[in-house]
């Protein structure tokens, strides 16, 4: 019997941050979880990092990681940004999809600490390695496109039925990811299950691009001058102004 690629090995990748902003803010905790097949025992590997900047009352009450916390048991952000590049690396030269929910913002805000922290990028640690990634939040939202209701982590784990213990916490995160990755490709299996997950992973930037006109013109009828980015899965380096 042919196993289909969302029942066999996947890695899946998360961080905790002191905000939402990938330019500026900075990863504070983070987690790469592997799994051979689906129900098999994942490898965990966590990270905790003292970011060097204060770590705002609004990001604690998210992830519970506090200064205090951090500046005890954290470690400095250069070496643990040099094993996360590496280690990311490594999945996806062994062939691993890498499950990254909402993946512009976990590997947008990785590649601008690898250049703060190591003058480097996240290219540059693939080593021209394509990327395969796959984004739950862009899956479900293609292929359930009329459902209503939030997208979060929390709200697809209910749908799909995915166990989801400690939400926010990196380890816990990136398992639940990669079950709803697992959930959604066996729910729409009659749709992607011919597909690779590299042909996977370029439909996911066409879809995001897609998700991401449909919400700007939202903003623009409700008059917000939000801007919505549809890079996918990582966002282009800001140019300085000339």
């Amino acid at each position: 019997m042919t196993m289909h690629w969302y029942e066999g090995p996947l890695a899946a990748f998360d961080t905790e941050t002191t905000g939402i902003d990938v330019e500026g803010d900075r990863i504070v905790s983070a987690a790469l979880v592997v799994q051979d097949t689906a129900g098999a025992r994942p490898r965990v590997t966590r990270w905790l990092v003292n970011p060097g900047i204060p770590v705002p009352a609004e990001a604690t009450a998210v992830h519970g990681l506090t200064d205090d916390h951090l500046q005890r048991n954290g470690r400095w952000p250069a070496p643990v940004m040099e094993e996360l590049g590496r280690a990311l690396s490594e999945q996806i030269a062994a062939g691993r999809p890498l499950v990254v929910m909402n993946a512009p913002f976990d590997l947008t805000l990785l590649d601008r600490e690898l250049r703060r922290h190591r003058a480097s990028t996240l290219d540059h640690y693939l080593a021209g390695a394509p990327l395969c990634v796959l984004d739950p939040r862009v899956m479900d939202k293609h292929l359930d496109r009329y459902r209503k209701g939030r997208r979060t982590l929390t709200d697809l784990c209910a749908h799909y039925e995915v166990e989801l213990t400690g939400a926010h916490d990196a380890a816990a995160d990136a398992t639940a990811a990669m079950d709803v990755v697992r959930a959604v490709a066996r729910r729409f299996s009659s749709r992607l299950e011919r597909l690779t997950p590299a042909e996977l992973h370029t439909l996911q930037a066409v879809w995001h691009a897609a998700q991401a006109r449909g919400l700007q013109a939202w903003f623009a009828r409700q008059g917000t001058p939000e801007t919505v980015d549809p890079s996918w899965p990582l966002r282009p380096e800001l140019r300085a102004a000339a």
